[in-house]
């Protein structure tokens, strides 16, 4: 699934917590990483009986998924749900890529336009 979201945290802060969360969660982080422009980009994959705890932990880390990312997550989750025993092993796949907008960022940008 290709999935993008935003968030407030510094991106390379959002990489770390998001690595180490889905690795806590028996996932596996394929590629990961951040380029100067705040974007940060990874690339994971988990086991589907996983999906409610991989959703829950990037809500978590404070990531505003888009509506399509909204909606694929829950019919993922609720898919496995229904059918557990066919798919609960199967594998999952995100590519997801964050536009990151730090706190201190806002901050500057929101004063130089007030100046």
């Amino acid at each position: 699934m290709e999935m993008k979201a935003i968030s407030i945290e510094e991106p390379s802060r959002l990489v770390q917590n998001l690595t180490g969360a889905i690795l806590g969660c028996g996932g596996w982080v394929l590629s990961r990483g951040a380029n100067d422009t705040g974007t940060v980009s990874m690339l994971f994959e988990f086991e589907r009986q996983a999906c409610v705890e991989i959703y829950s932990l990037l809500i978590a880390a404070g990531l505003e998924l888009s509506q399509s990312g909204h909606i694929r997550f829950t019919e993922l989750c609720q898919c496995t749900r229904s059918q557990q025993k066919e798919c609960g092993t199967e594998i999952a796949s995100v590519d997801l890529e964050i536009q990151t907008f730090p706190v201190e960022v806002a901050r500057r940008s929101s004063i130089h336009e007030a100046a």
